[in-house]
Formats: C-alpha cells, sequence, structure tokens
C-alpha cells in the first residue's frame, strides 16, 4: 500500500486550518513591529610582535535593519498579518578588533496589498499609503550602530577605552486599514444580482445563489476593452457585499465594507427592477443613498448611475417608467440572465471614468 508523502508532512488538523485560513478576508488587523538595534562599538587594540604602540583598532557597530512596507499587486487581503501580528527586524552585529565593523541587520518587508492605509494605533493619524505596486516605505528605522574605539584617538588620549552603545530601532504599533483600489463601485441590495453583473463582465466569479448575503467580503474584478485605436484598456470593479436599510445600525453586514469603494471614480447602483419580493425599486435607491451619505456624504458627489437590472421580467417596464418620474438620476436598463445592455453599461463605465480621469489630472495641475 502506497501513502502519499503529503499525509506525513501535513496531519488533517494542519490542512483544515491552512483551509480556513486561505478564505478569509481580512480587511483590518493591527501589527507590532520593532525596527532592529543597532550593535555595540568594539574596544580592541592591535597588539602585534614588534608593535608595541598599535593603537586602537575597535570596530563599529552594524546598524539595524528597518522594516519597510512593500506594495504588491498578488497580494489581495491582511490575512498573514492577523495571524502574525509582531514582527521584528534583525538587530545589528557588534563591532569586532582590527577594525572590523558590524553586519547590518537584515530589513523585515511586509508585503502589502494595493489601497493599504497604515495608522498609528498610539496617534490615531495615517503614517503611510501604499498605493503601487513595488512602493517601498520605511515604517520603522533601525538603530544606527555605535562608534568603536578608533573614534575617540586624539592627541591627548591615544588608548581610549570607550565604545558606544547602539542605538535602539524604532517600535510602534500600527493598524493597517485595506481600502480597494477600484474605478468602479458596485452598490445595491442583497440579491439585486450585483455578483450576477460581476460574472458577466468581469473575470471574477463571485458566488451566485438565490438567497441573500451570498457575497461576504469584496471581489475585484477585471472589465477588459478592445480599442482599435488605443488598445487593450481595463477597468477594475469593486463589487461590496449587499446594503440593507439600517446598515449604519450594524444591520445585515453593516456599513463595514464601504470603505472599498472609496476611491472609486464611478459608483453604479444596481437596481432590482422587477419588484422581487414586493420591494419597490424607487425606495430601494432612496435607501441605499442614504446609507452611502450616513457612512460618508462625499461619496454622494461622486458620479453615479443606476443600473437597472432583471428588466427580462414583464413588470420590469412599468416599475422602471414609475422610478424615472421620481429620481432624475441616468439609468441603463440591463438583465444579467439575459445580457441585454452589458456592453452599453461597459462603454458608460468607461467614458465616465476617464472622464473622472482627466478632470482629476487638471485638477492637480492647478493645484501645483
Amino acid at each position: 500500500m502506497s501513502i502519499a508523502l503529503r499525509d506525513y508532512e501535513d496531519p488533517p488538523w494542519q490542512r483544515r486550518k491552512h483551509l480556513h485560513r486561505g478564505l478569509m478576508f481580512v480587511d483590518e488587523c493591527v501589527i507590532k513591529v520593532s525596527a532592529g538595534d543597532g550593535g555595540r562599538g568594539c574596544v580592541s587594540f592591535r597588539r602585534e610582535k614588534y608593535e608595541p604602540w598599535g593603537g586602537p583598532n575597535g570596530g563599529d557597530g552594524g546598524r539595524g535593519g528597518d522594516v519597510i512596507l512593500v506594495g504588491d499587486v498578488n497580494t489581495n487581503n491582511l490575512v498573514d498579518y492577523k495571524y502574525q501580528p509582531h514582527w521584528r527586524a534583525e538587530r545589528g552585529e557588534h563591532g569586532q578588533g582590527k577594525d572590523c565593523n558590524g553586519r547590518e541587520g537584515k530589513s523585515a518587508e511586509l508585503r502589502m496589498p494595493l489601497g493599504t492605509v497604515v495608522i498609528d494605533e498610539a496617534t490615531d493619524l495615517p503614517v503611510a499609503e501604499i498605493v503601487e505596486d513595488g512602493q517601498r516605505v520605511i515604517l520603522c528605522k533601525g538603530g544606527n550602530g555605535g562608534w568603536g574605539n578608533t573614534h575617540f584617538k586624539n592627541s591627548t588620549n591615544r588608548a581610549p577605552k570607550r565604545a558606544n552603545d547602539g542605538l535602539d530601532g524604532a517600535r510602534g504599533s500600527y493598524r493597517l486599514v485595506l481600502k480597494s483600489i477600484a474605478d468602479v463601485g458596485l452598490v445595491g441590495f442583497p440579491n439585486a444580482g450585483k455578483s450576477s453583473l460581476t460574472n458577466s463582465i468581469t473575470k471574477a466569479r463571485p458566488k451566485m445563489a438565490a438567497y441573500p448575503f451570498t457575497t461576504l467580503h469584496p471581489q475585484i474584478g477585471v472589465i477588459d476593452f478592445l480599442d482599435e485605436r488605443k488598445g487593450h484598456r481595463h477597468l477594475l470593479l469593486a463589487d461590496i457585499p449587499g446594503l440593507i436599510e439600517g446598515a449604519n445600525e450594524n444591520r445585515g453586514l453593516g456599513h463595514r465594507f464601504l470603505r472599498h469603494i472609496e476611491r472609486c471614480a464611478v459608483l453604479v447602483l444596481i437596481i432590482d427592477m422587477a419588484g422581487t419580493d414586493a420591494r419597490d425599486p424607487r425606495e430601494d435607491y432612496k435607501h441605499l443613498l442614504n446609507e452611502l451619505k450616513l457612512y460618508d456624504p462625499a461619496l454622494l458627489d461622486k458620479p453615479r448611475l443606476v443600473a437597472a437590472n432583471k428588466m427580462d421580467v414583464p413588470e420590469s417596464a412599468a416599475l422602471l417608467a414609475k422610478f424615472k418620474k421620481r429620481h432624475k438620476v441616468d439609468v441603463i436598463e440591463i438583465s444579467c440572465r439575459e445580457g441585454d445592455g452589458l456592453e452599453k453599461l461597459k462603454k458608460e463605465l468607461l467614458k465616465r471614468v476617464t472622464a473622472f480621469r482627466v478632470r482629476e489630472k487638471k485638477l492637480r495641475k492647478k493645484s501645483l
């Protein structure tokens, strides 16, 4: 009988632990970091045959390693730092005789998903923000190494017996908050069709089912475009778990995931126009705007449009007419089941995101 080597390496309980960890989504956690201390300087004298006045030759201590945050496009959440909150860089090596300086300590590099905001727990103020792949931010600097006795030699003290201790590395406790970087934010009530729309126009494959809250954490999908003049282009779409009335009071999943649409250029409010479960699309839209306002009024200033879903249902046309009379907002009719209107929606999103980015670029130039 043959037994796979894997059975020896990971017992069942360990495999279950790894599986559970891989399925978790963590967008906020606290880490405690310590940079490396500097090494001590050395007190040493040159002692060789026929060299009675060799003098001091103590080397300097090595510098402690830094704690560095590195932006990584291939990392999508903070689960690793929830299970390993303590991080420490290597301390510098002590100086040695014969003018040998200590080796510098190795830095601790923490790979962060793009969109991570780092907040100092002591002051509750943001100290860094990771927005680009490969971006490097020194969160805590390592301590400098101490001087060896060679530095203290002078004309009146030719045999100094003094050396410096290395400086302590910086330490701190920081809260990591992930705010996804996406061009389009998708907001709606449970069962409005958010996951179906994400599945239809992006390469993401969120769970779809006929019950509320199938999406339990944000999904980031890529909308691809092929432009004959500008070539391949794409937009990032953030699909967050469904909101319900009273989310500001922590009903349903609350406002917890709304931070993931704060950076979006355009918001898409998807509305169930079929009136499923006796719902009124007009009231749904009103409640969604109210929940966005209660979380952050600035969200209402973002460009937005309504995706009127389930237009393949016969009752949808009459409900859409009533909706347009009450709410003056741009509406695009779609059907995720039949695929109707999806290409029009994609083109409109590209147009609006492009206009937003151009306007934003002009404002930055004026401010400079």
